[in-house]
């Protein structure tokens, strides 16, 4: 029962689509401007870098909050030994909150691509995911800071994270709780699946050298705006 409640209240959390909030604010509909999408990086390219940067802590909060505390309530946050079966329930509920991010029910079951919400459900199973996915988004920034593209920085970060598991479970050793590392690998290989096939059209952009870079500008009118003549 309490798996089930969790399960809903994450995906329910991932639903809220911030960014399309954050840009109604501004008079803008988001999916209406740019490449459409609701998440952080678009919302950044049209309606501002402030605005974009308070999507992408929100996209994050919404993963981690709901994630951390079903870890709590299952009685794996901070245990010494996380059973299977736990491992299991504790994972559904990280990716129930990435899940609600990409197909929310609130915008159409067309949400984002899950890459804010996704490092946030990450951060939130401590500490076994905590590690690997501070490293991932290190590789998520130094990609991005060379290549300047958020689609390509993306998939390679989310394609790192089963080797920073490996890494993390050999070098911090008795610091983590005993576990069965499967759940975890095929989670994270599932979930960069999924981060994949929601940039299919950024990575088809990219090889065609048609890709926005990171920082390019898509300045809409505001609703009002587009409404006066």
């Amino acid at each position: 029962m309490i798996t089930a409640v969790a399960i809903a209240i994450a995906f329910l959390s991932g639903s809220i689509p911030f960014g399309v909030i954050i840009a109604r604010m501004h008079g803008i509909n988001i999916r209406e401007h740019g490449s459409k999408n609701i998440g952080a990086t678009n919302v950044m390219r049209v309606v501002g870098k402030k605005p974009g940067a308070l999507c992408f802590l929100l996209d994050v909060l919404k993963g981690f909050v709901p994630t951390l505390a079903g870890g709590y309530f299952l009685g794996a946050l901070g245990a010494s030994q996380i059973d299977t079966a736990t491992a299991w329930q504790w994972l559904a509920v990280m990716v129930a909150s990435v899940l609600g991010h990409m197909f929310s029910p609130f915008v159409g079951f067309k949400g984002g691509k899950g890459v804010a919400t996704g490092l946030g459900s990450l951060l939130g199973v401590f500490p076994v995911l905590t590690v690997p996915a501070i490293c991932a988004f290190g590789v998520f920034v130094v990609v991005l800071k060379s290549t300047m593209l958020v689609g390509i920085s993306s998939c390679i970060a989310a394609l790192s994270m089963p080797l920073f598991l490996l890494l993390g479970t050999l070098v911090l050793g008795s610091l983590m709780p005993r576990f069965d590392e499967l759940p975890f690998y095929i989670t994270l290989a599932g979930i960069a699946a999924l981060v994949i096939y929601k940039h299919r059209g950024n990575l088809a952009r990219t090889l065609a050298g048609t890709e926005p870079k990171f920082g390019s500008s898509a300045a809409p009118q505001s609703e009002n705006a587009e409404s006066m003549g």
